[in-house]
Parts: structure tokens; sequence; C-alpha cells
């Protein structure tokens, strides 16, 4: 594969590649730039951090999940291109180490790319841009305060990252239409939009991906949407889109993705790929399903709409013939009942033991519907539909409320694993319909808001 990228202000251009051949190994093998660290290797520890820039903006990202594939017509920045061009620090490469924000100092280069992408937006939201950063010797007090003492400083005039970014060399499909005569010529391929998935095949289970196709510049499964019909999103908008566009129409969904990984997997995540996988604990399709989302998936010409409930058969196993792929979704119009809860050991960067979604309308003190989605509580998302006809047409009170979670066994019968038992998931089920309806009657459930 031919690539022409920007690294650190200077155009790379790259013949044959080997192009599912990660940044992170290639930066430190290939190019010495080793300030780039390799911790974890699978998105968790942002040690790897890097900023990458497109036509979409600038944003940090893990360097161990991002394949030279995907940077084509991009531009990448290192921690070793955060000075300037005299060897000026960065307001926050300075500000830490001012403010102590160093020990040893393997977790401060991802943790300076970081803020200097937040710095770059403006941002002040730290503990959030910080979510995938992980630091053991210092503690982040020092940290936190090195950021806001960064914050008053001006972004600097030689840091511009992804200006002057080339051309990329068109090695892969452009249109929806290109993309499926490829997927149809190539059926067998594996699909790499974000890679926070499938990069763990390479990294962690070391496997040949064999025949690949990019969706990196496929543009129209980037849009978006909205109109009075409902929201209408690509199969490869990003989660962090997507967060940005469930703010003002559900803001518990929003909320909840906060919890998504992190902001360097949020970034490059899809929408498509949270579902394509069909895992049983995705965190996006519980509440999509809740609100009836429906799911466009295209092969060759042919186009299908299915219910996102429909496209999830058994645990592994997805309504997806060979050849065709998830083009995007709509979630239908519809006024904001919606609560999301997700529980996991940590309420960052961790993956849901349960996630729950209520999508639950009342009126005149009863329940007119109910759609009651779950991921992990079975081998795939799936509906709680004994529940929902335990409560439909029900008063909406605590006693029903009790009936309902009477019935969650007969919905769902889920396994003993390392993230929970069988037994504490149907609690964790149960407590979460409790507390749909402890939060309508005004009561604080939020741990981080209740107070003794």
């Amino acid at each position: 594969m031919d690539i022409a990228f920007l690294l650190n202000g200077e155009t790379v251009k790259l013949r044959g590649v080997e192009a599912t051949r990660t940044l992170l190994d290639w930066l430190r093998e290939e190019r010495g730039l080793t300030g780039t660290k390799e911790g974890c290797n699978e998105g968790d520890c942002g040690a790897c951090s890097v900023l990458v820039a497109d036509a979409g903006g600038v944003r940090a990202q893990n360097a161990c999940l991002t394949l030279l594939g995907q940077l084509d017509g991009r531009a990448v920045t290192t921690v070793e291109g955060l000075s300037g061009p005299k060897g000026e620090l960065h307001p926050v490469q300075q500000a830490l180490v001012e403010k102590h924000g160093s020990q040893c100092g393997f977790c401060t280069p991802g943790i300076a790319v970081a803020l200097a992408g937040a710095h770059l937006e403006g941002a002040t939201d730290y503990d959030e841009r910080l979510a995938g950063n992980l630091c053991r010797c210092t503690g982040y007090a020092p940290i936190i305060r090195a950021a806001e003492a960064a914050a008053k400083a001006p972004v600097p005039d030689w840091f511009a990252p992804g200006k002057g970014a080339p051309e990329g060399t068109g090695a892969g499909p452009k249109s929806v239409d290109d993309l499926a005569t490829e997927i149809m010529r190539r059926p067998h391929a594996t699909l790499i939009a974000g890679n926070t998935d499938v990069g763990l095949w390479l990294n962690k289970q070391l496997r040949d991906l064999g025949d690949v196709i990019f969706l990196s510049d496929v543009a129209e499964l980037r849009q978006h949407v909205s109109d009075e019909a409902g929201l209408h999103i690509g199969a490869c908008v990003s989660i962090e889109t997507l967060r940005g566009l469930l703010a003002e129409p559900y803001p518990h969904f929003a909320a909840m993705l906060a919890r998504f990984a992190s902001a360097q997997v949020r970034a490059a995540a899809t929408v498509g790929g949270n579902i394509a996988n069909g895992s049983p604990i995705g965190d996006t399709p519980p509440p999509l399903i809740a609100l009836g989302a429906r799911l466009y998936l295209r092969r060759g010409e042919a186009r299908r709409v299915i219910a996102l409930e429909d496209y999830f058969l058994e645990y592994g196993r997805q309504d997806r013939q060979a050849g065709e792929f998830i083009e995007g979704l709509t979630i239908p119009a519809q006024p904001d009942n919606l609560r999301v809860y997700k529980n996991s050991k940590r309420f960052d960067q961790d993956i849901s033991a349960v996630l729950g979604a209520f999508n639950i309308a009342v009126e005149d003190g009863k329940v007119q519907s109910a759609r009651i989605a779950f991921g992990g509580m079975a081998g795939i998302p799936k509906r709680a539909e004994a529940v929902e006809r335990a409560l439909v047409g029900k008063p909406w009170t605590r006693d029903s409320v009790a009936r309902a979670q009477g019935v969650f066994a007969s919905d769902f019968a889920p396994i003993d694993d390392m993230r929970a038992s069988a037994a504490y998931r149907l609690q964790v089920g149960q407590a979460m319909l409790e507390r749909v309806w402890l939060e309508g009657e005004g009561v604080a459930t939020d741990v981080r808001e209740v107070a003794p």
C-alpha cells in the first residue's frame, strides 16, 4: 500500500508499506521516535497517545490502535512534535515540569500529547481528557495543576497540527458505491474503520488480518443528518461525534457515552463498528434498541432496512451476509424518555458488566409504552420483553416496578464470568429498573451526587 501523511510537520511518503502495521511500531522502529511509549498495547493506558488531524479536526488517538493504512492524507504529531523549531517547550510541557507532573516519566509523553490536544481546543474537562492516560507514580493532582496552568498560555504560533497535510494516494474506496463494489469483489475482507476492536486481534491475538479494506476515506459513512423523521447516522460516525449529536435529544445516552472507553478511543471508534462486531457488551446497542433504531444494510446495489434488535441473532452470529455492510442507522424522532445506566468495576475506561436502557413513557400515572434493552445479560444485546409486558398498562408505582422485577429471569439467564456472576447481573438489572422509578420521584441515585 502507498500512503502519504504529515509527521511532525514533515511529509512522509511510503511505498509498498504493510498497511496493518501499527503506527506505534513504525514510529519507534523506523523513525526512532521513542517518546511514544508501548504500555498496554490495547488502548487502555494512553502511553502511546499521538495527535491525528484530518478534515474532521485534531484529536488524541492511541498509536497502538492506529494502523499505517488509516493515515493516508492525514497528519500525525508525536510528543517530539509538541516543541517549537528552536526547542521551545509547549506550554503543557513547561507546566508539567514546573508543577512536578512527572516522576518515572513513562506515562508523561502521552499525557502531554492529550493535554496539548485539549489546550489547542481550549477544553478544560481534564478529568475526562485524561481518563485514558494511566499514571501510577505522580498521581493526577500535579498533572491537573499543570493543565490548569498551561490553560492560561496561548497556543504557540508554531503549533498547528494538520497544517500542510499532503493529498492522500487514493488507495482505499472514496465513496460508498466504490465500497459496495469493492466488498462484493472481496466479500471476506476485514473492514477497518476505527480499529479499536480489530486492533486487539493484531496486538493481543497476533492474528494475520489477511485482506483488509479501510473505510477511512468514505466520507458518506461519516455523515449525519437530523430532521423531522429522526437522527440519521452514518456507520463511520465516531462515538465522540455521536455523543455530541445525542447531547440535546437524549442527554442520558450522551452522558453514558462519556464512560465509553476514553477520549482517545471515542475519537476513533465508530457507531457501525460497535454494532457490527456483535458484542453482547457493546455500549451503544442497548440504548439504540430501546429507541427503536433501524439499521441500513447494503450488499452491492441491494439495500435493506431492519430493526436493530433483529441484527443480533445469537452469540457470534449476526444477520449480515457475505459482502454486506452497515451503511448507517436511524433513531426515530420521539420524546426523550430514555434512561441509560452502565455498571462496571471502574467508572472510567471499563467494559460493562451490565448496561441497561429504559425507554418508558408514562401518561396520567400509567405506563403507556416500554422498550427496555440490556447488554451483558445474554449472548446478544436483548430486549426485556417480559419485563416490558409486566409494566405496560400498569400504574407507574413502586409496586408495579417490584412485580416487573420478578420476571427478569423470564427474559435473561446471564452467565458467570470475570466481570460479574449471573446472580449479580440479574440483581443489577432489577436495581436499574428501580432506579428509573426513583429518579422519576426526584430521588438522587448517582453515587457522585449522593451526600450523607
